[in-house]
């Protein structure tokens, strides 16, 4: 019976040495499909991988141009805006303020020959310092 055990294991070691052999051939296999397959993959990627690449390189150039025209609008904005504020400067003292002077001119001419005529002139706005009664309904507007 000590033979038939020693057959058994002997049996049972042979069995387990065949099935590691086989588990490492089939895995000595598939390490090579998959090698094949990562080939084939990087082949067919590589060149999608390198437009993609240049794309970027595109869009970093498009946006870096974009970036110094927007730079340029706004700087020519702010230069409009400053001969904007120029030119209104320069018309109101070239135009407004002597126009200005001017109607004070005229209207005091025209006062001083009201006076001089004897006529009471008519002001346009109130001169007088007549006060008018507070009445209750603006009495009752006031805050403070």
């Amino acid at each position: 019976m000590e033979t038939f055990f020693l057959g058994a294991i002997a049996t049972a070691t042979v069995v387990m040495a065949l099935v590691q052999v086989g588990i490492i051939v089939y895995g000595a296999r598939l390490a090579r499909r998959v090698d094949r397959m990562t080939e084939v993959i990087e082949l067919e990627l590589k060149p999608a991988l390198d437009r993609v690449n240049a794309i970027g390189g595109d869009v970093s150039r498009a946006t870096s141009l974009a970036v110094a025209q927007v730079e340029r609008a706004d700087e020519l904005f702010a230069r409009v805006a400053e001969r904007v504020d120029r030119i209104t400067v320069v018309t109101q003292e070239a135009v407004i303020e002597p126009f200005r002077q001017g109607s004070a001119l005229l209207e005091g001419l025209r006062v001083a020959l009201s006076i001089l005529r004897g006529t009471p002139t008519s002001a346009p706005g109130p001169l007088t310092d007549e006060v008018k009664p507070v009445t209750e309904d603006e009495e009752a507007l006031f805050i403070g």
